[in-house]
């Protein structure tokens, strides 16, 4: 049996023990059922030597990403038994290089949460703390990392939905650079916004991923080519702190260890103020709301799945909702177009501050994940995207690495860098990060 074959194996074994009975972490939604024949396929290709770049990696995808013929339902009854017609550009670029899709994640519905709670089939759990949220909205991306059930994931980043969930999971999550990745395939929750992103174990694995799904796409107008990311070696680094509202738990553990890697690598380190940080939360919203409202008006029930008025939970009704009177003709200018205005001001900051650092260093989420089932206000569920959201109003790239854990309970720390600055993002990374692929 070879190593793709072996590897498979394994996870299965861990997914039937941890995530359909014992732990009952709910990560993954469905199995890839031609997974252990695709396999067989790969190990071959590895003993000829004609095997891709991938080869030998497993990889589990969140339930928003077209995977042809399984089940993409968005974590949703009103897509329930929908499947993939077609490979999102992403999944073509992985099966080339021969990556083994293992199946679909769980979700927030239609991407619509911070917490991993909103699924139409049940909440997923925080494999490092099992009582606790695991982050939002791919959740079961994260899960499946942390949880053993994968090597990497693919999920979806809008305001942080990949760095949020990596964040409580202690694993790694990157955002792209807005267009460094194809979003054809992607059932978006804003289209302006959104990322395909990956969530990793090492910082390695996510150069590799990285590296294989970006580039040009024809099918998405918004995609560019890019030169090939890589970890490259540092030097005269200017490291800026944000200035941020946090618990002071969570601060101390992120400028201890801000102050650990900038003395051990001798780097300069100056405390900004980010002017517009504050009004990131309040930005975001109207632009996701309007744009999801528009993004959902095909779930008619005509053409696939059912209305998804008739048959979505209480968060997407909600944006829906919102979005519906944001565009409303009266409130147009008034909203979206307002936010559209604070979200260049915000992208202007970014550039002023990337003029004289080479990085922004700040916590990935603001508090500790709060106990599965908690009732928690909707403006508290949507502050723990407040340090994250930035990053994707300003379009630049931004990763969340482990940084330690207070009560046993995982604290991530972020990075940004400027616009296509993936390996500087990364270089920099390695040096917060040192475990080894």
């Amino acid at each position: 049996m070879g190593i793709t074959q072996e590897k498979l194996k394994k996870y299965l074994e861990n997914i039937e023990r941890d995530n359909h009975k014992g732990k009952k972490i709910n990560a993954i939604l469905h199995l890839n059922p031609n997974a252990l024949a695709e396999a067989k396929i790969i190990d071959e290709k590895i003993e000829k030597g004609k095997a891709g770049k991938l080869a030998g990696k497993i990889i589990a995808i969140k339930s928003n990403i077209n995977v042809k013929n399984l089940i993409c339902n968005c974590a949703s009854k009103t897509l329930e038994n929908y499947k993939a017609p077609y490979d999102a550009t992403v999944i073509e670029r992985i099966k080339k290089e021969d990556g083994l899709i293992i199946g679909m994640c769980n979700m927030d519905e239609f991407a619509c949460g911070s917490s991993g709670e909103t699924s139409a089939f049940g909440a997923t759990k925080n494999p490092t703390c099992l009582d606790r949220i695991p982050g939002g909205s791919s959740s079961g991306s994260a899960a499946s990392v942390a949880a053993n059930f994968c090597d990497i994931a693919l999920g979806s980043d809008t305001g942080g939905s990949v760095r949020n969930p990596a964040s409580h999971c202690n694993v790694i999550g990157v955002k792209p650079t807005y267009g460094l990745v194809s979003r054809y395939g992607l059932i978006d929750l804003s289209m302006s916004l959104d990322q395909i992103s990956p969530i990793t174990k090492n910082i390695e694995d996510a150069v590799l991923i990285l590296n294989v799904i970006k580039g040009k796409d024809e099918k998405d107008a918004t995609s560019f080519e890019s030169k090939e990311i890589r970890i490259e070696k540092l030097k005269n680094i200017k490291i800026a702190i944000a200035d941020v509202k946090a618990d002071k738990d969570i601060l101390i553990l992120i400028n201890k260890k801000i102050e650990e890697i900038s003395k051990k690598n001798k780097w300069k380190v100056d405390k900004v103020k980010l002017k517009y940080i504050d009004l990131a939360v309040q930005t975001y919203y109207p632009i996701c709301y309007a744009e999801f409202f528009s993004g959902t008006r095909k779930f008619d029930g005509r053409r696939y799945g059912f209305k998804i008025e008739d048959s979505c939970g209480e968060e997407v009704l909600r944006r829906i909702l919102g979005g519906q009177e944001i565009c409303q003709a009266e409130h147009h200018g008034k909203y979206y177009r307002q936010a559209l205005k604070v979200k260049e001001l915000i992208t202007e900051e970014f550039e002023k501050i990337f003029e004289k650092y080479d990085a922004i260093v700040l916590p990935t989420v603001p508090k500790l994940p709060h106990k599965l089932g908690t009732k928690i206000s909707v403006e508290d569920m949507y502050a723990y995207d407040a340090m994250t959201i930035p990053a994707n109003l300003a379009q630049i790239p931004a990763i969340s690495l482990p940084a330690g854990k207070i009560n046993n309970i995982p604290v991530g720390l972020q990075i940004m860098c400027k616009r296509f600055n993936e390996s500087k993002m990364f270089s920099i990374a390695k040096n917060f990060f040192e475990k080894e692929a």
